[in-house]
């Protein structure tokens, strides 16, 4: 999608609002979408979930490829497992915000060290499901 903020959304994401609410929030992904929309305004941005990796490196390829501008990725649990996710952002020009929604510095010693911070431009993590809509608001700020 050309001109188009590209963003990416890994696993369990759909199932936002009813997976460890005292983590994640009661907020849905469906809402985070009308959120996210609404701070780009007339900006085009494509928003996908996949529960599987080799979609989301299809969606990083087609940012890469077909004039995306920027992408913001919660890649969830493959921030901290997949060299492949890794890879295929480095292919990507254009600034990448990783996103999180909870802290994953406070949690368990095995969250705290995303391969995906290593190519990121910045990252924003624990601010709940308002991340993505100050994500959004950055991206357009970094875009000019």
């Amino acid at each position: 999608m050309q001109n188009a903020i590209y963003v990416l959304n890994g696993p369990n994401l759909n199932r936002l609002g009813k997976r460890e609410p005292e983590i994640y929030g009661r907020t849905t992904l469906a809402e985070i979408e009308a959120m996210c929309r609404k701070e780009a305004g007339d900006r085009p941005l494509a928003f996908h979930q996949t529960n599987a990796e080799s979609q989301m490196i299809e969606w990083i390829h087609e940012a890469t490829d077909d004039g995306g501008v920027g992408v913001i990725v919660n890649p969830a649990g493959w921030s901290f497992t997949s060299i492949a996710l890794m890879d295929a952002l480095k292919m990507f020009s254009g600034p990448i915000i990783e996103l999180h929604i909870s802290n994953i510095h406070r949690r368990e010693s095995l969250y705290h060290n995303s391969l995906v911070s290593k190519v990121a431009t910045s990252v924003i993590a624990g601010l709940g499901a308002n991340g993505y809509r100050i994500a959004v608001a950055a991206m357009k700020e970094i875009l000019g």
